[in-house]
């Protein structure tokens, strides 16, 4: 998958030639600083680019190519076979209309079912997701709930045909420890009780040790590293990855000075030739600044983007 602002060779990907793969009922972890390219990924899968963003490669699912069938028939799998989390769930609802009413938008869309059991589906689905006194707070507001529960009323539509894949933006950000808790384990039980597959985009690197199989970490456009989350923390292979998780709070001894990756993501027109991360690594070489490192399984199951990674394991392993 490629998503270019913009016609032409020389204009800069926001995703550079992305490739994943997701069994049914696994979830998938992104990780990433802000601007890698997350987010608009999740939105080239569903088609949903911004004006003037083009969209390159296929996206495979149940045997069609999303990214060549017609806009009638993904509007067909926008919110029924897949469906999207937001981030910020305060933005994404309509803030004039009652939360019943934005659910039964979805219901009617994509199930043949009639009004009244469209409402009895709107309160099973708002129970579902845990918001007590389900049949009155239909026809409440979003600006009358929390955030917390924004986020489980943004959760209520997206399951409401049942879709097979969910993909979930951030969806606990800006939400307190317990709240982010109570959508963490929503998550799982939805799984497992759905049997659908999750791509869960976060910063944080404690939830996908506790959520996800897999896990992907993007950077400047394209995937890094890619392996199981075990993997990942036992032997991350990219100077990238090791850096984000020395960096994690609680990963550095007491009354130390938390570790930080020197200087700043690029923004897509400033992204280095070669490596991308190159200018910002502590174990980078000339070399590092002509190619662009293919991504390669050097372990089985792990695969990373780095051109000194058998050297550097070696290093660790000494």
């Amino acid at each position: 998958m490629t998503v270019r602002f913009g016609a032409g060779r020389d204009v800069p990907c926001a995703v550079d030639g992305v490739s994943l793969s997701l069994g049914r009922g696994e979830i998938l972890g992104i990780v990433g600083e802000s601007g890698s390219g997350k987010s608009q990924l999740l939105r080239a899968v569903m088609r949903l680019p911004p004006r003037g963003v083009l969209l390159g490669g296929a996206v495979l699912w149940r045997g069609r190519d999303l990214a060549t069938v017609g806009e009638q028939a993904m509007r067909a799998v926008r919110g029924g076979e897949i469906a999207l989390i937001t981030q910020d769930a305060s933005a994404a609802l309509n803030r004039v209309l009652t939360v019943g009413t934005q659910i039964d938008e979805s219901l009617a869309a994509h199930t043949v079912l009639e009004r009244r059991q469209r409402r009895a589906r709107a309160v099973e689905l708002l129970e579902l997701v845990g918001i007590p006194d389900a049949a009155r707070r239909l026809d409440d507001h979003p600006h009358q709930f929390s955030g917390g529960m924004l986020q489980r009323v943004m959760i209520a539509i997206a399951l409401a045909s049942e879709p097979g894949l969910l993909l979930a933006d951030e969806p606990t950000t800006a939400l307190d420890v317990t709240v982010q808790e109570e959508i963490l384990r929503l998550l799982l039980s939805l799984r497992d009780r759905l049997g659908m597959s999750i791509v869960l985009v976060t910063h944080d690197l404690g939830v996908v040790a506790r959520l996800c199989e897999r896990v992907a970490v993007m950077y400047a456009g394209r995937i890094v590293e890619s392996c199981s989350v075990a993997g990942l923390f036992a032997a991350p292979r990219h100077p990238y990855t090791r850096a984000l998780l020395a960096s994690v709070p609680g990963a550095a001894a007491p009354r130390t000075r938390l570790a930080a990756i020197e200087g700043t993501a690029p923004s897509i027109a400033d992204r280095a030739a070669g490596c991308a991360f190159h200018p910002r690594c502590p174990a980078a070489r000339p070399v590092c600044a002509g190619m662009v490192p293919p991504l390669e399984e050097q372990v089985p199951g792990h695969q990373a983007a780095c051109l000194r990674q058998r050297e550097l394991a070696g290093l660790l392993a000494a």
